[in-house]
């Protein structure tokens, strides 16, 4: 695990997450844009953690480098920054996650883990903020009410960070029928990318665990 936050003292209370979790190893921090970048390639950790503000740059712009030459590094933003803008800038950059500092270790750890196990992870005050992905539905029903069993399991592996391909494969379905599900979802929520989508989804699945 990389650390990455221009502030030493952050870096030095996270390494209480090796701590709580001894099965985590922080093989390096950071303090730049750069150094994480450098850091990124020459450490191959599997997970870093990373704030949005670096003194060089910025977060984004680093995940974006580090994505486009180890795709399999998953990136967990870790702010002081409870903005929308930068909620969505994060997954358009390949982002796993986005939490705020102010969450607590056991927290911080729950999320590397879900970020390992292949799923995405935005903190609940992030989704509550999030802005409007489109016109509710009348009536103040649960907009994924209005999908189809079928569409909301698709909405599901979306919400992971899930290609197309990923998820026709994990359904069993073509990629042609998949996308075909996903034009008919985006009409339905009215929205217009998978961003929008996923985090639509992360809200309103919270109100609604279970769909069957």
């Amino acid at each position: 695990m990389l650390l990455v936050d221009d502030h030493p003292v952050v870096r030095d209370g996270l390494i209480r997450i090796q701590e709580l979790e001894p099965r985590f190893q922080i093989v390096g921090d950071a303090g730049t844009m750069q150094a994480a970048v450098e850091a990124a390639r020459q450490l191959s950790p599997d997970v870093i953690l990373m704030d949005v503000r670096l003194p060089d740059g910025d977060g984004i712009d680093a995940c974006r480098q580090i994505k486009a030459f180890a795709p399999h590094i998953r990136i967990l933003f870790l702010t002081s920054y409870a903005n929308n803008r930068f909620v969505l800038a994060a997954i358009e950059s390949g982002a796993e996650g986005y939490l705020l500092k102010e969450s607590d270790t056991q927290r911080i750890v729950d999320a590397i883990y879900a970020i390992l196990d292949g799923r995405t992870v935005f903190d609940p005050v992030m989704a509550r903020r999030s802005t409007n992905t489109g016109p509710a539905p009348e009536g103040g029903i649960n907009p994924l009410e209005i999908l189809t069993p079928q569409e909301r399991r698709v909405m599901a592996e979306v919400a992971k960070g899930k290609t197309d391909k990923e998820v026709a494969l994990a359904l069993g379905l073509t990629n042609k029928t998949a996308r075909n599900y996903l034009e008919r979802i985006f009409s339905k929520l009215k929205v217009h990318t998978r961003t929008e989508a996923a985090l639509l989804y992360t809200r309103a699945s919270e109100k609604m665990p279970s769909w069957e």
